[in-house]
């Protein structure tokens, strides 16, 4: 089963925004893939890990945890989880990740709720819509890249043949986004312009 990472994360933000809508503010602990610890608290917040970009660009707010009781309420919340939840599984003979997330999805968040939700003082929903009709950007690890003089995008040795444009005829020297996106597809955009390529070997 896959662990917590900028991948999962991002996965999982995706899921709610799509289901309920964009909400006002994250509110998480400080792991590697919520902030750059150091430059969060040197006031730098305009570094970003993937994470951090993909909420600003949504106009979402994010809030490290620092407090004890904070981090305390929070750890005793996953603590009750790793403790049920592999019992829950166990008793039905879940062995799957897929069946694991389906359980959770159709029957565990339901009777949690049905549980420990607190009725609000007022009617409605925090969630607005979204307005962005397409997420695999927001939703993608992004990379700027130079192109090379002859129409080209490396990364993690690959390379990747920009074909021309009706912008212009080559990209050489231009700074470009190289876009990993969560279904391992790449795309590479030229200021707001996605540009189609071809794989090349080097």
């Amino acid at each position: 089963m896959e662990e917590e990472s900028t991948r999962t994360v991002l996965a999982g933000l995706r899921e709610v925004i799509e289901q309920q809508g964009v909400f006002c503010a994250l509110y998480s602990d400080r792991a590697t893939h919520f902030f750059l610890t150091r430059s969060w608290r040197a006031g730098g917040h305009t570094r970003l890990t993937q994470v951090g970009r993909s909420l600003r660009q949504l106009g979402i707010q994010m809030i490290p945890a620092y407090s004890p009781k904070a981090r305390g309420r929070s750890e005793r919340g996953f603590g009750t989880w790793q403790g049920r939840l592999p019992q829950e599984l166990r008793l039905r003979k879940i062995t799957t990740a897929d069946a694991a997330n389906q359980f959770l999805r159709v029957e565990y968040i339901i009777q949690f709720h049905l549980k420990f939700s607190v009725k609000t003082g007022q009617r409605g929903t925090a969630f607005v819509p979204v307005r962005r009709q397409d997420l695999d950007p927001v939703f993608s690890l992004q990379h700027e890249c130079v192109v090379a003089r002859d129409n080209t995008v490396s990364f993690a040795n690959r390379s990747w043949q920009l074909e021309r444009s009706k912008l212009r005829g080559t990209l050489a020297g231009c700074r470009v986004t190289l876009h990993e996106h969560l279904d391992q597809t790449i795309s590479i955009t030229f200021s707001p312009h996605s540009h189609s390529y071809c794989w090349i070997n080097r």
